[in-house]
């Protein structure tokens, strides 16, 4: 057993949270949401999922919450992504979604399946006709995204359905909780943002109207499920672009699932145009003190009534037991960090170390990252180290060549 023990004393990140359904976290740190691009070709989990997740588990994270499970087959975030829908029972690959289970709850790790509906944010390797709730097409280039369609009033009501179906199955299989993704202009995120959402009908407007499908999302995972399932939402601080969400309409979103019995917030922030999660765009005094939207976060928690999860840029362990102590946030949330040293919380609350390895300072070019991060966990998954080494050029090279391959293997592909 791990009592976190630094230098003579227990540290605040070794203290259990308890949840406001009941569950108890047994410490401080959550493995944050990470695309892993491991399923199969009909989507589904495998054993490379099995492996990861083991390793992350055996690491001493309190929470680990999943990349994001795709809730309708038509629209993936990439190639690899695992996906439940509602529309093809039985394809599920359940036997399989227990063995990832089973592994990523050992040692009392809570396991959470993050949820998600990319909207316009699919590649158009993956899908050449996207939705929106407007069609607002990405300011990328057009030869990656292709432009979205507007979703009609019939598609949005499906939505929350989509969202519940998933989240049942994922109980069923032995997850403990699930995350709604909400965050990083995915399709919950870009329903919230005025940029994307031009609608004039429910479900747009004012922002009361903009959070309708969230939080209808969230009644029907409630519903669809029971109170032992925790259920978390990822949540910008901020879309840090002019005219979008900003961290006053946060404050409010914050407040409205408060009411709605959410058991968590991880807070983050950005999009695909301006990608504030990875340290872009965030404020340079945040950036200085590590944790890219502290200053965001400190307001949220005034506003929460329920823990927060902060993630994005957390190195030293110094850092992290200042934004537990100060109040900032109830869980530390760690990203990249995590794609190599799985066993990352063990060791900073072993005192093994005292700070994580920041590998992204040392990726050239700095465009590589994506990939070098994205095939760590290829790495793991195949019970392979992580390759420390790799040139960020390589990376590059390495990732494309996986993604087209993955996409070619598809089977039923839209």
């Amino acid at each position: 057993m791990r009592f976190g023990k630094v230098a003579g004393m227990t540290s605040p990140l070794a203290r259990p949270l308890a949840l406001p359904n009941g569950v108890v976290l047994k410490n401080r740190f959550g493995k944050a949401p990470l695309t892993e691009g491991l399923a199969d070709p009909l989507n589904r989990a495998t054993e490379r999922h099995v492996r990861l997740y083991r390793r992350w588990a055996e690491g001493g994270a309190g929470v680990i919450v999943t990349g994001n499970v795709q809730v309708d087959r038509r629209y993936l975030e990439r190639p690899g992504n695992v996906v439940i829908d509602r529309d093809q029972p039985g394809a599920d690959g359940v036997a399989a979604l227990k063995a990832y289970a089973r592994a990523g709850t050992a040692q009392g790790a809570q396991l959470w399946m993050q949820i998600s509906h990319p909207g316009r944010q699919t590649p158009r390797r993956v899908c050449e006709h996207p939705v929106a709730p407007s069609a607002v097409p990405l300011s990328l280039p057009a030869s990656a995204f292709a432009p979205p369609r507007a979703m009609t009033e019939e598609e949005v009501e499906d939505v929350p359905r989509r969202f519940a179906h998933t989240a049942g199955i994922a109980r069923a299989a032995g997850f403990t909780g699930v995350q709604i993704h909400a965050a990083h202009g995915y399709l919950l995120s870009q329903f919230l943002t005025p940029l994307v959402n031009r609608r004039t009908d429910r479900w747009g407007g004012a922002l009361e109207a903009r959070a309708r499908l969230l939080l209808e999302v969230v009644r029907a995972v409630r519903a669809a499920t029971a109170a032992d399932l925790c259920i978390s939402v990822k949540l910008n601080s901020s879309d840090f672009q002019q005219g979008g969400f900003s961290n006053e309409e946060c404050l409010d979103v914050v407040r409205w699932l408060g009411e709605a019995s959410v058991d968590l917030i991880e807070v983050s922030g950005g999009n695909y145009e301006k990608p504030a999660m990875m340290g872009s765009g965030a404020r340079d005094s945040t950036v200085r003190r590590e944790a890219y939207f502290m200053e965001y976060a400190r307001l949220i928690k005034q506003a929460a009534a329920v823990p927060i999860m902060l993630t994005g840029g957390f190195r030293s362990r110094a850092a992290m037991e200042e934004a537990l102590a100060e109040g900032a946030c109830d869980v530390i949330g760690l990203g990249r960090p995590m794609c190599v040293d799985t066993d990352l919380p063990n060791r900073l609350l072993d005192g093994a170390i005292d700070r994580a390895e920041a590998y992204e300072e040392a990726i050239v070019p700095a465009k590589g990252a994506l990939g070098w991060f994205c095939l760590q966990l290829i790495r793991h998954g195949d019970g392979l180290p992580p390759d420390r080494t790799m040139a960020g050029e390589e990376a590059i090279r390495r990732y494309l060549a996986n993604e087209e391959a993955t996409a070619a293997a598809l089977v039923g592909r839209t």
